[in-house]
């Protein structure tokens, strides 16, 4: 399934609600007020940015449901960095507000690296007190120290006291070289920052490119998207952005934007009937959350939000179909 929208991705499942759970399966957290990102944290990022997931860490302990979606999905990708960031020594819980995942592109490779950004208030001396007790030395990269995360084999650099980038030494090079000016950052990408303007103010959000929207739509549409009329569109998705809360229920909301109304009003069309088709063989459960979802178009936008009760969307966790599509 897809976990992070990359090029070799190959989409295997073809189903609608499936599609769904797709889209669901790179979110973990959920609900109370806005995780928004430093400026030490975006110039971190490399330009060529695919996607990027930006959680309020705390409010996902507040929510069963939460907590239920990310034992069951969570991306390796990001489990990898995640459990480094428990090896460590950190208190996830206590120690970080907000935690990024960022998805990028490397000029001349092949592949997307991933880091993971960290945002909170850290006792910074006595990190590095610890670090110098341990006679833990830093790997150096111009003037900035890179510390191994326990046993994990990643690596952490320090932006500030309030501000850490993690994940492998391959990815962190790249995040570093961006900061320091020596390749262009995320700051100096216009389409993505004007996309994380539109949901920053959200406690989950998280944006994607054209390359990464296009992946997403096409496990989202499943069966439709061997129609001509997606192949005649796909390269006219131009980005996306989604959210989702867990306050009062569970919310989604998925944007993706493309040129003119025409594409956005097919685009929608596609996706409804894909729902009208999955529906007919659905189970109960994958019915309702069909029926839960609503597909519609504005202007040059493609909206589709979803919306059920704790004990529905556990239901969809625990079905059948779900399962088959996060193994």
């Amino acid at each position: 399934m897809k976990r992070w929208p990359e090029e070799e991705t190959k989409v295997k499942v073809n189903r609608w609600t499936a599609g769904l759970a797709a889209v669901l399966a790179v979110i973990f957290a959920g609900a109370a007020h806005a995780a928004q990102l430093d400026t030490d944290a975006r110039t971190a990022i490399p330009s060529n940015v695919q996607q990027i997931i930006v959680v309020d860490y705390h409010a996902m302990q507040n929510s069963p449901a939460a907590m239920d979606l990310k034992a069951r999905i969570l991306p390796p990708e990001l489990k990898q960095l995640e459990v480094a960031l428990q090896q460590s020594g950190f208190n996830e819980n206590n120690d970080v507000d907000e935690l990024a995942f960022a998805a990028f592109r490397v000029n001349g490779q092949s592949g997307v690296r991933t880091v993971g950004i960290a945002q909170g208030e850290f006792s910074l001396p006595d990190i590095l007190a610890n670090f110098k007790k341990e006679k833990i030395k830093p790997k150096m990269i111009r003037a900035n120290a890179l510390y191994p995360m326990g046993k994990s084999g990643m690596v952490v650099v320090f932006l500030n006291p309030t501000t850490m980038v993690f994940g492998s030494t391959d990815a962190l090079k790249p995040a570093l070289d961006a900061r320091d000016g020596l390749a262009p950052n995320f700051l100096t990408n216009q389409t993505m920052l004007s996309e994380m303007s539109q949901v920053d103010s959200q406690a989950l959000w998280s944006i994607l490119d054209q390359q990464g929207t296009q992946f997403m739509m096409r496990g989202l549409l499943g069966q439709a998207a061997q129609l001509a009329d997606y192949e005649q569109i796909r390269k006219r998705l131009l980005g996306s952005t989604y959210t989702m809360d867990f306050q009062n229920g569970v919310k989604f909301a998925l944007q993706v934007q493309t040129p003119d109304t025409f594409t956005a009003a097919t685009l929608s069309s596609l996706l409804n009937a894909a729902a009208m088709y999955e529906k007919i063989s659905g189970t109960p459960v994958e019915k309702q959350a069909i029926d839960s979802t609503t597909i519609d178009s504005s202007a040059g936008d493609l909206d589709v939000s979803y919306s059920s009760s704790d004990s529905q969307f556990s239901a969809l966790l625990h079905s059948p179909l779900f399962q088959t599509v996060v193994k």
